[in-house]
């Protein structure tokens, strides 16, 4: 690989969604380790990472190695975090990743945290750059990247490895939800707010949207691909870092994620799912 490419040892720690479909990008520009919490976890996540590379041109699952071991990222020169959109639990792992990997540089997937206050967790500070790819990973095109006081040395080599993925990145501030889901999240809410005043149904609603305003899926649809637990940890967080009443979940989102009603993941939500 060349300098141009910006890393030549990517290493993912995660094993959902964006993690998966981080590595299986990544493969296809340079060996990359997938860092899993356990060894069913990397199993299931190896087979979605080859599942995935299946339909991306240029894409090698061989260029794939799984583990459970931080110590096996130590050759790494990025590691991207892309676990559960918590501050505690991302700031233990990173700093467990650190500590194995004195050399690397540190990425956060997060998409509605604070990045430095993710570093602080971590205590990293000054290490730790945001890398918020959108999914599902090998269609979105955006990467918001963020680099706090202190990261800015990693910005050459980032913004490098975002076009060598085929991504566009655009530098945003360090603020929650950066600029996608700070402005997105109150539109989606907003849609939860009519049918619950209007007693309309999910479908009138996103087809309202999709054929009025050329929307590729409606703002329920896609509540329910998010996850409904997600958009209401996201919105949590918009809404303490706003205060902002638009950025508050809507009752009957969190009435709806009580009753285990999540989506897409769990077979029920705005929509049912087989």
């Amino acid at each position: 690989m060349t300098a141009s490419k910006g890393y030549e040892s990517p290493g993912i720690a995660g094993s959902g969604a964006i993690a998966t479909g981080l590595a299986a990008v990544s493969t296809t520009t340079a060996d990359t380790i997938l860092l899993a919490r356990s060894e069913a976890s990397a199993w299931r996540a190896e087979e979605k990472v080859v599942a995935a590379c299946a339909k991306i041109e240029g894409a090698k699952p061989s260029r794939l190695r799984v583990t459970t071991e931080p110590g096996d990222l130590a050759d790494c020169d990025l590691i991207v975090e892309a676990i559960v959109e918590e501050v505690a639990p991302k700031g233990e792992l990173l700093a467990t990743i650190a500590e194995a990997c004195p050399g690397a540089d540190l990425a956060t997937t997060t998409s509605s945290l604070g990045v430095a206050e993710i570093a602080e967790a971590g205590g990293i500070a000054g290490r730790l750059f945001g890398l918020h790819v959108f999914n599902p990973v090998p269609r979105m095109k955006l990467v918001e990247v963020c680099f706090p006081e202190g990261a800015e040395g990693a910005r050459e080599k980032a913004l490098a490895w975002c076009a060598a993925l085929g991504k566009t990145a655009v530098e945003v501030p360090d603020q929650a939800g950066f600029v996608v889901n700070r402005l997105l999240f109150p539109y989606l809410f907003d849609a939860v707010r009519l049918i619950e005043q209007t007693g309309m149904e999910a479908g009138e609603v996103d087809t309202c949207m999709k054929l009025g305003a050329g929307h590729p899926m409606g703002p329920l649809a896609l509540l329910d691909f998010v996850g409904l637990d997600v958009s209401k940890a996201i919105g949590d967080a918009l809404y303490a870092d706003s205060n902002e009443p638009t950025h508050n979940p809507p009752g009957l989102m969190v009435q709806m994620v009580g009753e285990g009603k999540l989506g897409r993941k769990s077979g029920a939500g705005f929509y049912s799912y087989d």
